[in-house]
């Protein structure tokens, strides 16, 4: 049974990454931070309790600001696999807090890699790296596209990445990075655009809300569906050798174009109700991210099969069914 280790498994890409391996008999371990109320909504499909007697999901308190917890998990899990995906990953966000996203995203990755250098080869190690590094770098972005970070997120992550890139030819480790474009899915938090924007159009759909404030409008971003690109993390770590890989869907599309297909989703105009809200706007724009997922095709053998808008769809009938359950009194997901 291979045994894999999973940072930020209470995310998005966390749960959908736990599900896809428990689904392949991996017994998985997640790093989990304490915090007065529990945040493991997103695993309920696969929540087990530690009594059972196949106990293979196992979660265990952890930070990445910590590295005595870090390399206190890896010598107790001891991995086959490990999926970096933890991070303060809100972009806007990181202007705000940018030390502390510097220590979770960066020095967060620096203690993984410190902790598993004592376990060897025997680790395979998956870098959650991001299309944000890309920044101001004219689109369409592939794996020779150089860097031009526009956040202190971004900054980070290519920290994290091209310290990844030193430890797999310095310490000859199974290092592969993910240079993952916007994915997103019902699970995606509401502090971002998709989600925002969904969620906004179900309420306002019931009466719950009157309007909905966002920032630009006209800045395009390359959306796919997260379940989908978990698969190619997995594929990545089964390959003979590290490399790294863009996963996108070869798709642009602006935040208006996100407006249209979920508010039309629900026989809504947009434009009455969407107002700009300065506070939104980022220091540093980045315009355009369309990412070039050759490589992944060629080399996994993978490809996107939820379409754009398939995508939001998808988003806008699960936060309408949310809201119906609020209204209708009963427990609605997160």
């Amino acid at each position: 049974m291979k045994r894999a280790l999973i940072t930020g498994i209470t995310g998005q890409d966390g749960s959908y990454l736990a599900e896809l391996l428990l689904a392949k008999g991996y017994e998985v371990y997640g790093m989990v931070r304490r915090s007065s109320s529990f945040n493991t909504e997103r695993l309920d499909t696969v929540y087990q309790d530690p009594q059972v007697a196949d106990y293979r999901l196992r979660l265990v308190y952890g930070d990445l600001d910590d590295a005595s917890s870090v390399n206190r998990i890896v010598q107790m899990a001891r991995p086959d696999e490990l999926y970096n995906l933890g991070a303060q990953s809100h972009v806007r966000v990181s202007f705000d807090v940018p030390e502390y996203t510097a220590q979770t995203v960066a020095f967060g990755t620096l203690r993984l890699l410190e902790a598993i250098r004592e376990l060897g080869p025997k680790c395979r190690f998956y870098q959650a790296s991001s299309s944000e590094m890309y920044g101001a770098a004219a689109p369409p972005q592939n794996e020779a596209t150089p860097f031009l970070p526009r956040s202190p997120y971004a900054c980070a992550k290519v920290f994290a990445h091209q310290l990844c890139q030193n430890y797999r030819e310095a310490y000859g480790l199974f290092i592969s990075c993910g240079i993952l474009f916007n994915h997103e899915s019902p699970r995606r938090g509401i502090p971002f655009v998709t989600r925002k924007i969904t969620r906004a159009a179900a309420r306002i759909r019931h009466g719950l809300d009157k309007k909905l404030y966002l920032g630009n409008l006209d800045a395009r971003r390359d959306w796919g569906f997260a379940g989908d690109y978990v698969e190619a993390m997995w594929l990545m770590l089964q390959q003979d050798r590290p490399d790294d890989y863009v996963i996108a869907t070869g798709e642009s599309h602006t935040v208006r174009e996100v407006l249209d297909v979920a508010f039309g989703t629900l026989g809504l105009d947009w434009q009455s109700h969407v107002e700009l809200d300065p506070r939104y706007l980022r220091p540093t724009e980045v315009d355009h991210l369309r990412g070039d997922a050759s490589r992944a095709g060629e080399k996994l053998g993978w490809k996107p099969k939820v379409t754009f808008k398939d995508l939001i769809t998808m988003m806008v009938q699960a936060d309408d069914a949310d809201v119906r359950a609020t209204i209708q009194g009963r427990n609605p997901r997160t």
